[in-house]
């Protein structure tokens, strides 16, 4: 004897349900396991990028050439090779604070007058018409040098003069002069000593102003100014050892003095040849240093240091730092809608310096010898693919038609049952 003709139907209306109830959680999961590799793919990148530059995201140069008097000319071609060399790879003025302790290029004494150059060719204006020096003369202080490097400054200090760096900001600091053990001088007149720098770049660690320091610094016994520094986060290296002087590179007969440094010489002989998409590592700097070139014994420390050297690029400490937002395309409709979205606090960044005419481009310098460096792959094709990744359907109007569709099949079904 067979079921009445009621049950039956509802057995089918039943089993029609529990069809197309799990074909939706079917298509539900699959679509949250999609959502989920998108996401966890996008993490992975920038997990990733993270891990490669320490999540910085400006960079800062504070330059200083402490020395006064006219035969002490090398000293200022010295920054201000660093100072061409910073803005070439990226980095703006305004996020560049330059120290000058005299004006070469003004000394009644310059044949060339208005001009600094580097090497006897006289190649290259060092000088030119595009620098802008921040603290001049007898504002080269031991005290100004701290208060630039700590933060506390008058509230009337302009911002060029002022290093407003942060807690992801990536600082190069730059020292040359006349020096000895544990101490360097500013203008022939005092000295900053290896424990006031140490506690100046404590401060700067306790009050969140770097994420990570580049100190490098020319002068007679180098290497003993970065021996007092505790901080973390801090690469450092210097051009000559404990009780080991720092030699003239070469000297021009016409300006009649020497005009550059052996130690900074070399390293703005290799650092010619990076660009801002070079994938050198700091590694590779440090590995050209040799007593046949710098004519003393440059040191490097790393031990304060957590990053690897061959994993640490040159342009995480010379190069700007490029802004990137990606946003879901939903956002981005809301975005260019006018409507107001969740947004995640960032600081604030840089801004892009303008476009550079080719005819205004910086002139490689003359005399400086190329030494073959790699150039980083182009992330084109990687960010295409996370842009890919960050695509998907607006869900919103995916369930609310799930809904309907499957409250009017029941509707229907229920009517058919009903009805016989």
């Amino acid at each position: 004897m067979g079921l009445p003709k009621p049950i039956l139907r509802l057995l089918l209306v039943a089993s029609v349900l529990s069809a197309y109830f799990a074909y939706d959680f079917y298509s539900e999961y699959q679509a949250s396991q999609n959502d989920y590799a998108t996401k966890a793919s996008v993490e992975s990148f920038f997990s990733a990028r993270k891990h490669a530059n320490q999540g910085h995201t400006n960079n800062w140069a504070v330059l200083v050439c402490s020395s006064r008097y006219w035969f002490n000319y090398r000293h200022m071609a010295n920054a201000l090779g660093m100072y061409r060399t910073v803005k070439r790879l990226g980095i703006p003025d305004s996020n560049i604070i330059l120290m000058l302790a005299d004006d070469a290029a003004c000394n009644s004494r310059n044949k060339f007058a208005g001009s600094v150059y580097a090497n006897k060719g006289r190649g290259l204006d060092l000088y030119g018409d595009n620098i802008e020096v921040d603290y001049r003369g007898y504002e080269v202080t031991v005290e100004n040098f701290i208060r630039v490097l700590t933060g506390r400054v008058a509230d009337s200090m302009p911002r060029s003069k002022r290093l407003l760096s942060d807690d992801r900001s990536n600082i190069f600091i730059y020292m040359t002069g006349h020096g000895g053990n544990e101490f360097l001088k500013f203008q022939d007149n005092e000295e900053i000593s290896a424990f006031d720098l140490a506690d100046a770049i404590e401060q700067m660690w306790q009050k969140k102003r770097y994420n990570e320091i580049f100190f490098m610094i020319d002068t007679c016994q180098a290497n003993t100014m970065y021996s007092k520094l505790y901080s973390p986060n801090i690469l450092a290296t210097g051009s000559s050892k404990l009780a080991e002087s720092s030699y003239s590179h070469e000297n021009d007969n016409d300006i009649g003095v020497a005009v550059i440094d052996s130690y900074t010489h070399h390293v703005l002989s290799y650092l010619e040849n990076v660009n801002k998409t070079s994938k050198a590592t700091m590694q590779d700097l440090f590995s050209t240093y040799s007593f046949e070139k710098i004519r003393s014994h440059a040191g490097v420390r790393s031990d304060l240091f957590n990053r690897p050297l061959d994993q640490t690029l040159i342009t995480d400490f010379f190069g700007g730092v490029a802004q990137v937002e990606v946003l879901y395309e939903q956002d981005a409709e809301q975005q260019s809608s006018g409507e107001s979205i969740e947004e995640v606090p960032a600081p604030s960044l840089p801004t892009r310096p303008p476009a550079v005419l080719a005819s205004e481009r910086p002139q490689r310098m003359p005399g400086f010898k190329a030494q073959p460096v790699s150039d980083r792959q182009s992330t084109n094709s990687t960010l295409n693919t996370v842009k890919a990744a960050m695509k998907r359907e607006d869900s919103g109007l995916l369930h609310a038609l799930k809904l309907w569709g499957s409250s009017l099949l029941v509707g229907l079904l229920l009517v058919w049952t009903l009805s016989r």
